[in-house]
């Protein structure tokens, strides 16, 4: 996923925050279930359709963004297919405390 602004832990809304990428192959989602099934039972990836029910973790405990903890790279959460979603590169290396 392309960098974007930088975010805190609510910052998990599907298709606004969080853009759908690659294939989804988990046999939870119904859309490749239905594929799968379609396709005498080989598992059929289908396009990604992120549903994330909960916020990310754990947040920056120092950093806050909007009154929220901000996102950095340890930070995942779960979509409810069972993938998991993480930030790879935070865009930011150093914050400056005054």
């Amino acid at each position: 996923m392309p960098a974007g602004p930088p975010g805190n832990v609510q910052d998990c809304v599907p298709f606004i925050n969080i853009t759908p990428f690659g294939l989804c192959r988990s046999p939870a989602n119904p859309v490749v279930a239905s594929a799968t099934a379609a396709a005498a039972g080989v598992l059929t990836p289908m396009p990604c359709a992120p549903v994330t029910p909960v916020p990310w973790v754990p947040g920056a405990a120092m950093v806050q963004l909007n009154g929220l903890p901000a996102l950095h790279d340890g930070c995942t959460f779960q979509c409810m297919w069972g993938g998991v979603i993480s930030v790879v590169t935070p865009g930011q290396v150093v914050v400056e405390i005054s």
